[in-house]
């Protein structure tokens, strides 16, 4: 156990330095960034100075060392957009506010996606697994932001149950939760649906059943145990989709996290804090899927050689 997750923390490390050049790569292939941070009428001298302060007259391979050990401290400089303020500080303030909605989403999903799941594949071929299976395939059809604006006008314009826009208590938490999550929920419907059907046709479950268990012993305490080991993989995935998802999500909701500063830093072609966006989402993907694969060799002992 502790040689395989040696091994992963290994490679969340590997993946943590291919994010770094990435993200210093893609700030250098952009353009000039005295470019930005000067005026038009700047001269010549206050552009080689600039550069100067930024190290951009230094070989590339100075450069990306002074930005790992910069990033390594949370510094990616000062924000563009937001004058005086530090972009990893940006971030950091916005953070809760997706971390939050993310919950939720994730809660929704799961509170969903589980329990029919299961009846789905108990039911098998019956009018609840053809519904599940409908709303499987919408789940996955329908894109976020078109199914956000949709609630937008039904729930918060036509009815006048939610707020429109905004985090104005945890009726606000209503229309984006369920945006972000609703492609999740089918997925994981699907996935649950599929596991618990190889279990419930294996020979242990039989075996439980001639032993004379009951069929709701025999559902959650052996399927669903041996189920949930596909489903728990997919979590890191999940997670990963979540805060992607959050940047469209929370553009329509004017949600004021992570997601929609990334919007605003990319219209002003903030790079600092950008970057910062970057690695914190990479940062934060890389952390929960090592957990997962932890947890997951916890359950699965075979996957550990």
């Amino acid at each position: 156990m502790q040689r395989f997750i040696m091994i992963r923390v290994l490679q969340a490390f590997v993946s943590i330095w291919v994010v770094s050049i990435i993200v210093f790569g893609l700030g250098r292939i952009t353009g000039d960034p005295t470019a930005i941070l000067l005026p038009i009428d700047a001269t010549e001298k206050e552009r080689l100075e600039l550069r100067a302060d930024l190290g951009l007259d230094k070989p590339i391979h100075v450069q990306y060392g002074r930005f790992v050990n910069n990033a390594f401290h949370g510094d990616f400089g000062s924000s563009i957009k937001w004058h005086g303020y530090s972009s990893m500080g940006i971030v950091m303030k916005r953070l809760p506010a997706t971390l939050k909605l993310a919950g939720v989403a994730m809660i929704v999903a799961v509170g969903i996606s589980l329990p029919v799941g299961i009846i789905s594949a108990v039911k098998r071929d019956s009018f609840f697994d053809y519904a599940g299976k409908i709303i499987a395939l919408l789940g996955q059809s329908l894109p976020a932001f078109w199914l956000g604006l949709v609630m937008m006008w039904v729930f918060a314009v036509q009815l006048d149950l939610v707020p429109t826009s905004g985090r104005v208590g945890w009726t606000s938490y209503f229309l984006p939760a369920i945006s972000i999550g609703w492609f999740l929920t089918a997925a994981l419907m699907r996935l649950v649906r599929s596991s618990m059907l190889e279990v419930m046709d294996s020979e242990y479950i039989k075996m439980a059943r001639v032993k004379g268990l009951s069929e709701t012993n025999v559902i959650w305490k052996h399927g669903l145990r041996n189920a949930s080991i596909a489903p728990l993989t997919f979590f890191g995935i999940i997670f990963g989709n979540l805060l992607v998802g959050s940047v469209s999500i929370e553009t329509v909701y004017a949600w004021p996290g992570v997601g929609l500063l990334a919007y605003e830093a990319v219209l002003a072609r903030d790079f600092p804090v950008m970057q910062a966006v970057v690695v914190v989402f990479a940062g934060i993907y890389i952390t929960m899927n090592l957990i997962v694969d932890v947890f997951y060799a916890y359950l699965d002992p075979r996957i550990r050689y």
